[in-house]
């Protein structure tokens, strides 16, 4: 199993959104980068993904769970973009802030620190372990 984190501004589809889905879960569509859609391409089916509300709110709120891998993207007929699907697994207790990742010398490699407009991003094994030990989740 991977671990990702996706962005989303909650005013567009936040994690109340996606707990709403239910195990039917939500198409991550309208993601227009190649960099994002690649690692997206990279999915696997059980991969685990860090929910993370961007613009106003600024932190990881949730896990959800890749439940369909690479498809087309069903909100354009451009065939060069493609989407998983996901599902909310749990919220995390305690929300994780991009500052507190900033200030978190185990995350300073993370690509939400080095790189905070990617909105689908890689996390390795130890940034996860950390980022749900500081939400308040056991691994």
């Amino acid at each position: 199993m991977r671990f990702w984190l996706m962005k989303s501004e909650p005013d567009a589809f936040s994690w109340e959104d996606l707990v709403a889905r239910g195990d039917r879960g939500e198409e991550w569509d309208g993601v227009r980068n190649y960099q994002a859609r690649n690692m997206m391409r990279e999915m696997a089916l059980g991969d685990r993904a860090f929910f993370y509300h961007s613009q106003s709110d600024k932190a990881i709120v949730g896990i959800c769970e890749v439940i369909a891998t690479a498809h087309p993207d069903s909100t354009t007929d451009d065939p060069r973009w493609e989407c998983v699907d996901v599902k909310a697994v749990a919220p995390l207790p305690r929300p994780v802030t991009l500052a507190m990742c900033k200030d978190e010398p185990r995350l300073g490699e993370m690509a939400l620190v080095r790189s905070p407009r990617l909105s689908v991003q890689p996390v390795s094994d130890q940034e996860w372990a950390v980022i749900c030990a500081m939400g308040g989740v056991r691994t």
